[in-house]
C-alpha cells in the first residue's frame, strides 16, 4: 500500500513538472518574439531617423 502510495505521489509530482516546463517553454517563446519585435522596431526607427537626417543634410547642401 505504502509503495502504490509512493508511486502515485511522484506521478502527480511528475505531471506537475511537464505542465511548469510547458509554461516555462511557452514563456520563452513569447519573450523570444517580444524581443525579435523590438529589434524590427528599433531597426525601422533607426531607417526613419537615417532618412530624416539625409533629408536634411540635402536641405541645407541645397540652400548654400
Amino acid at each position: 500500500m505504502k509503495t502504490l502510495f509512493v508511486i502515485l505521489a511522484a506521478a502527480a509530482l511528475t505531471g506537475c513538472g511537464v505542465e511548469a516546463v510547458g509554461s516555462a517553454a511557452t514563456a520563452a517563446a513569447i519573450k523570444k518574439q517580444e524581443l525579435e519585435q523590438g529589434q524590427k522596431t528599433m531597426q525601422q526607427s533607426q531607417q526613419k531617423i537615417d532618412a530624416a537626417v539625409q533629408q536634411m543634410q540635402n536641405s541645407a547642401a541645397s540652400a548654400d
